[in-house]
């Protein structure tokens, strides 16, 4: 039954049918292949449980604080200042790619958004500049993971929705990982470009009074953070709540910025309408499956079959790992991520694990996924920015960034207080 799952979904993804169609399709197929009760009663209890989750709605509040920020010009204006503090290093520029994304990242939620925004800024001047555009984009592409580490995160939202877990607890843990994640990113760039000087451009310096004009730049981000975590570690609001006030501080800031109009408005909520409606659907139809594949029995099947192997908890857990690696290169993130968690939840938590560390290193392989051949979402958003050259180009230049994030897998392997200090500093 597993092996007719695995099979039938990945052949609908190859022709190209829609994931959340995919997934109602495969759900609809078990029902008729192997449950002896017709599940698909259930279709309309299954859509109305999960598109009610009050969590849910902080998602497309987080999408739309992204877009505002980037429709405005705001992430322009801290991408320019970033320039001018970071860009004197071996790597100039792309030390503004990963601090961009690093700092999007903390109000956007969205892996995408995050690299559609640094990619549409960044890559004219990459070209204008003399970059070696391969590495530059793979910069970009690797730097927009970090939307979905660093938090408010949207796949930690759906990760705390699906496994149960606190997620004022994963946005906390996925603080330290992501800046980590950040810092060698910038020591990697800044290490080859001081190896291959011609990949880094010609290196740029501002004078310390530029430097310190353009701070102002950074500041309403950083607050814009601070409110957003902080309201919700205070007590003061849930996440769907703190990102309900964000957005309204986000709009704030585009009047004070000057990007606030009619026609900005229109299109952000054109954009955070569209990235919305395909999260819900995918969200819906991953919860029908997943309401399917326990009604047949796949679940308790294949902890059967994990016990039967008779394995070590870090045995069990590296090739989980495995597993999700190799699932990274076929099925989009997202969909890997809800598919997959109400399955690996159990296993992980029997085996003693903490889900809140768990929750940490899934997104860090679910970074990877991003910006693996052939599903890698991030790739194709680069290159369509790029509009020029090929796609093979863009997968080169992420290689020492995947190589990066096996290294962050392994400390958090080796380190679980990387993920684990921060929160458990928060509960005394």
């Amino acid at each position: 039954m597993l092996g007719v799952s695995i099979v039938v979904l990945l052949a609908l993804l190859a022709l190209s049918v829609p994931v959340a169609a995919a997934l109602f399709i495969l759900g609809v197929t078990l029902d008729w292949g192997y449950s002896p009760a017709p599940l698909i009663n259930a279709l309309g209890s299954q859509l109305w449980s999960t598109s009610t989750s009050f969590i849910l709605v902080a998602i497309p509040l987080f999408i739309m604080i992204g877009e505002i920020l980037q429709r405005s010009g705001i992430a322009a204006k801290v991408y320019d200042a970033l320039d001018a503090w970071l860009s004197w290093m071996p790597g100039g520029l792309m030390h503004a790619n990963i601090g961009t994304a690093t700092f999007f990242s903390a109000t956007s939620g969205s892996s995408v958004a995050t690299a559609a925004t640094v990619a549409t800024i960044g890559m004219p001047q990459a070209r204008r500049l003399g970059y070696d555009e391969r590495f530059f984009a793979g910069s970009i592409a690797a730097g927009g993971t970090l939307g979905i580490l660093i938090p408010p995160s949207i796949n930690l939202i759906v990760y705390g929705f699906l496994a149960r877990t606190s997620i004022p607890q994963l946005f906390l843990a996925g603080i330290v990982p992501g800046v980590l994640m950040a810092l060698l990113f910038m020591i990697i760039i800044a290490a080859l470009c001081a190896w291959k000087p011609h990949w880094g451009g010609g290196r740029r310096s501002a004078t310390m009074s530029e430097r310190l004009s353009k701070l102002r730049h950074l500041g309403p981000i950083l607050l814009l953070f601070a409110f957003i975590i902080g309201s919700i570690y205070a007590g003061w609001a849930t996440p769907t709540e703190a990102a309900a006030i964000g957005v309204i501080a986000a709009l704030v800031m585009a009047w004070a910025a000057g990007g606030l109009s009619w026609r900005m408005i229109f299109e952000t909520l054109e954009g955070t309408m569209r990235t919305t409606v395909m999260i819900m659907l995918i969200l819906i139809a991953a919860n029908f499956l997943n309401f399917v594949l326990a009604s047949v029995g796949l679940t308790d099947r294949l902890l059967e079959v994990i016990t039967e192997l008779d394995l070590g908890p870090m045995q069990t857990l590296m090739l989980l790992i495995a597993f999700y690696i190799v699932l990274g290169f076929f099925v989009e993130t997202l969909s890997l991520m809800i598919v997959t968690i109400p399955i690996v939840i159990p296993i992980v938590s029997g085996l003693g694990f903490d889900l809140v560390w768990f929750g940490i290193l899934l997104i860090v392989l679910i970074e990877m996924a991003l910006i693996t051949p052939p599903i890698g979402l991030n790739l194709y958003v680069v290159q369509g920015v790029r509009d020029r050259g090929s796609l093979n180009e863009v997968i080169v230049g992420v290689i020492p960034f995947a190589v990066a994030m096996l290294l962050m897998i392994v400390a958090l392997l080796l380190f679980p207080g990387l993920a684990l200090f921060l929160p458990g500093f928060a509960e005394g």
